[in-house]
């Protein structure tokens, strides 16, 4: 504060000492070049800067939080397809007997239907109590052999279920073991093993749908490669990376892979059997967009300031340009004041142009009815059809300026009303008929709820027309594409109608509302002319009804006309109290 006081009487001095010199207006200049840029720029660098250290914290969260919840989906998928072959095996132990497991037919017909059935089975085999195998169907010559001593047999008879890694077996491709024990009422039991591909495996991880650069695979608990890693190694390899120990919770890490590059490492274990799903992404590509969005914060910086530093050269320059000129030539502030008044003017000068216009326009349609009845009364020749047709384009353009000039004669309030009887429900369907395209194109469903036995009223077809278009167009402007506008018609007291028209647009705030049907007053900005609502006020009153507005932001507007039977004040007593 002290030092915009000694500012201040600096430019006070400079001013009164000599007023009017230039080092009073580049003093000035360079002060409030510098203070803005420190009051507009200061607030932009630490919302920069906070932002960017907000975003990295948050942004981060968010990306990984999908990484971990894609591994626990595709994990989960795993556990499924698990648990579904154990169960099968399960359920062939239980629906039969030791006799007719024992049997080499029936065992040879159950794996050839969970084959065609299921998929991935390769053998099927009978274990006694003893360890012994009793039965088997498969592509091998294992029937006799001992799993006494094998970890899958005691498992299986601890636990009641097993299912092994992932191993080669003799035919050196990737399968695993599925066990389970089955105990009858008189204490026989026995164990039913089956062997499972590991090909579901492989379709489980290409239905993630990674990107290049990315990988998934299974390990075990010792590390080893269960499925093969499309970077990394093969399957019953070394997994290069440390997996946390605690399998049964998703971890995320960030590391580097074997050729340095950072990588984001998230892993799922299974509870069904000795795996661990593991996710490798690049963090490249995991924190791209966050890469993205932070070169897009420094560009708007960079932008901003620029764009900021420019503007405020310019307007600091054209502040003194005006402080200056205003000091040595006051008149110009005539200027101002005609500037505020040509609005005033415009409606004055729009009745005056349509006034001059209509008389060469009638003129022009005389001479081409002239034409048109010439060539009525001539003998044909050859081009006689293409001068009709284009006679006609003239009188058709003649007729659309007409109109033109009398709705701006309509707005200064120099043209006659044309009072005659009107079906409301028929200029509603004409109006709509000019906003069909636009409605059809914008998906916009428009609902009539017309009254069939309306009332007949003596009013102005055209300007009702006009006003109606007016609504219409502001309607179609506040919806989105697919939204709603009804229209609904009904009597109005004895002989009177009234009109509603509803849209669920985006609805007009308490503080504009009640400035809607002002002249030149319009939220359109540069696409609006602030006209169409206080011409369709003056209109409606003119002919002795009402327009009314309500509406709820978010929710949509409703404007409602009410029209009576008759005007009050017919065109001839308008004529007589103009001339008196």
């Amino acid at each position: 504060m002290f030092k915009k006081c000694r500012i201040g009487v600096f430019l006070d001095r400079i001013y009164n000492s000599k007023k009017g010199a230039p080092e009073y207006y580049i003093v000035l200049r360079r002060i409030i070049i510098t203070t803005m840029m420190v009051l507009t720029t200061l607030p932009l660098a630490m919302m920069i800067i906070v932002n960017h250290f907000q975003y990295r914290s948050h942004l981060r969260a968010e990306l990984v939080s999908p990484i971990i919840t894609m591994a626990n989906k595709t994990k989960h998928s795993f556990e499924l397809l698990l648990e579904a072959r154990l169960s099968t095996v399960r359920f062939i132990a239980t629906a039969y007997t030791y006799e007719e497991l024992k049997d080499a037919h029936n065992i040879k017909r159950i794996l050839s239907f969970l084959k065609n059935e299921f998929g991935g089975f390769v053998d099927l085999g009978l274990i006694g109590s003893d360890g012994i195998l009793e039965s088997y169907a498969g592509p091998y010559p294992l029937l006799g052999k001992n799993y006494a001593e094998q970890i899958s047999f005691q498992e299986t008879l601890i636990k009641g279920k097993y299912i092994s890694n992932v191993f080669l077996g003799h035919r050196k491709f990737p399968h695993i073991v599925v066990a389970v024990q089955h105990l009858t009422d008189d204490g026989q039991t026995w164990i039913l093993r089956a062997t499972i591909d590991t090909d579901q495996f492989d379709n489980l991880i290409h239905s993630m749908g990674l990107e290049s650069k990315s990988d998934a695979f299974l390990v075990d608990n010792q590390n080893v490669f269960q499925t093969n890693s499309k970077l990394y190694g093969n399957t019953l390899e070394k997994c290069p990376f440390e997996i946390p120990a605690n399998r049964f919770d998703s971890h995320i890490v960030e590391t580097k892979d074997p050729d340095g590059q950072n990588v984001l490492i998230a892993s799922a274990g299974f509870r069904v059997a000795n795996y661990t799903l593991v996710l490798v992404k690049p963090r490249s590509v995991v924190l791209q967009s966050w890469y993205a969005l932070k070169t897009e914060l420094f560009v708007v910086f960079a932008i901003g300031f620029t764009l900021i530093l420019l503007t405020i050269i310019q307007i600091t320059n054209s502040l003194v340009k005006r402080l200056r000129e205003s000091d040595e030539k006051r008149e110009k502030v005539m200027d101002e004041l005609q500037h505020s008044q040509k609005l005033s003017s415009i409606g004055r000068l729009a009745a005056g142009v349509a006034h001059e216009i209509n008389n060469p326009l009638a003129i022009i349609n005389e001479k081409a009815g002239l034409i048109n009845d010439l060539l009525d009364y001539s003998e044909a020749f050859k081009n006689q059809a293409k001068f009709r047709l284009l006679i006609a384009s003239v009188l058709q353009s003649v007729d659309r300026c007409r109109t033109i000039t009398h709705r701006l004669l309509g707005f200064a309030k120099r043209i006659d009303l044309k009072i005659e009887p009107m079906e409301t429900n028929i200029v509603v369907k004409e109006v709509l008929g000019f906003l069909e395209r636009e409605a059809l194109y914008r998906k916009i469903d428009v609902r009539l709820k017309l009254f069939e036995e309306l009332n007949t009223i003596n009013s102005d077809k055209g300007q009702i027309q006009q006003v109606l278009l007016n609504l219409l167009t502001n309607a179609f402007a506040a919806v989105e594409d697919g939204g709603v506008i009804r229209i609904r018609t009904e009597n109005f007291r004895v002989s009177g109608v009234r009109i509603t028209v509803s849209d669920d647009g985006s609805g007009i705030p308490e503080d504009i509302i009640q400035h809607i049907f002002d002249p030149f007053f319009s939220t359109k900005k540069e696409k609006g002319t602030g006209l169409g609502l206080s011409i369709s006020y003056g209109i409606i009153d003119k002919l002795g009804g009402t327009i009314s507005v309500s509406s709820k932001v978010g929710q949509g507007s409703d404007f409602v006309i009410t029209l009576p039977k008759t005007p009050e004040h017919s065109p001839e007593d308008e004529h007589e109290q103009e001339a008196h």
